[in-house]
């Protein structure tokens, strides 16, 4: 188990005593989580734990009541959502956020446009630049969407716009990715296309996503915290967290022997495979 400090040098991401107070209710208790460059970190826990909140903190659309956030050696605890973004982080949401009425190139064009920084007449002068363009259409192929370039987006499928979202991050240039159960609605075997993609599209990236599906955060992170009441009790491999009795206990209760059972298997490569790659649009 994980318990001493990483190099600062090795970190995208650093919460130092996070505390979130709504009225008398503490939703946070002093959150201290780490996060390195260029792992996939998964955040665990009950309905209720404050995963959600710890999210909204970490992309600045609220405040924390006490502690820092910071990101890439730089606090960015008062610093806007769009703030964050130019230094690199983007976040996505349990449900979609494309340009429904927009066909599914013209939501990754708005994209990149928006990772330019520019206003409105810089965004009319790059609209269909080479740069843009080329940006474009290399998302559109690493997400597997390219044969519905021109559909709106509205008319894709659930796990079609999840690809969407997904690739509205990464065409930001992002470099650390907050995903929020990018596996949530999908059957087995979408959840485990979902997966393969984040994987392919995502290398070299800091990721830290929030999911409930324990096939997919054990078939893609390479650490988990475990967050309960507003604490981190637990951070690991997903062996360590798989075999840890604390966590057993106050996550899982009388679920842990369920949950022991189900991964007895090979531990990071348990999701089934049935089918073949990319979305059905």
């Amino acid at each position: 188990m994980t318990t001493a400090s990483t190099n600062q040098a090795n970190l995208a991401l650093c919460l130092i005593g996070i505390e979130k107070r709504f009225g008398a209710t503490a939703v946070l208790r002093g959150v201290d989580l780490e996060v390195r460059a260029g792992e996939r970190h998964a955040l665990i826990g009950p309905n209720g734990a404050g995963k959600s909140t710890l999210f909204s903190l970490i992309a600045g659309e609220r405040r924390p009541s006490a502690g820092r956030v910071v990101l890439d050696g730089a606090d960015v605890t008062r610093l806007s959502p769009a703030a964050r973004s130019r230094r690199g982080l983007a976040r996505s949401f349990q449900t979609t956020s494309v340009f429904a009425r927009l066909s599914v190139i013209e939501n990754l064009r708005c994209a990149v446009l928006a990772s330019l920084h520019g206003g409105a007449g810089f965004a009319a002068r790059w609209l269909g630049s080479r740069r843009v363009e080329a940006r474009a259409h290399e998302v559109l192929d690493a997400i597997g969407l390219a044969g519905a370039a021109q559909r709106e987006a509205g008319t894709l499928g659930y796990a079609g716009q999840r690809a969407l979202d997904l690739g509205l991050a990464l065409a930001g240039g992002a470099r650390t990715l907050l995903l929020d159960e990018p596996t949530a609605g999908m059957n087995r075997a979408e959840a485990a296309r979902a997966i393969d993609l984040i994987r392919a599209t995502t290398a070299g990236k800091t990721l830290l996503l929030i999911e409930h599906d324990m096939d997919a955060v054990f078939g893609l992170a390479d650490r988990v915290s475990v967050l309960v009441q507003g604490r981190v009790i637990a951070t690991g491999t997903p062996a360590e967290i798989r075999a840890d009795a604390a966590v057993r206990e106050a996550y899982l209760g009388n679920f842990a022997g369920n949950f022991a059972g189900n991964f007895a298997g090979n531990i990071g490569h348990n999701i089934e495979r049935d089918g073949a790659g990319g979305f059905t649009p």
